[in-house]
């Protein structure tokens, strides 16, 4: 959590998530991104969030799938 808030307390246009919920149980991940997604919302930030955990897909906007380092068609 304090690296969520260290990365928004500057107010950034674009923060980039990296596996923001790697390493967390299920509970603490959907945590985890609702803040970042409410916080996103209230300052009007961008996130690009990295993940291979489908369980938080729903908060997107835009779903782009990698594969072999490629972008799938959609």
């Amino acid at each position: 959590m304090l690296t969520i808030a260290r990365a928004l307390v500057a107010q950034p246009r674009f923060l980039l998530a990296d596996e923001p919920t790697a390493s967390l149980d299920s509970k603490t991940g959907r945590y985890v991104v609702d803040i970042i997604q409410r916080l996103a919302k209230e300052e009007g930030c961008s996130v690009l969030l990295i993940t291979h955990d489908n369980r938080i897909l729903d908060i997107a906007d835009r779903i782009v799938h990698m594969e072999d380092g490629r972008i799938q068609r959609q």
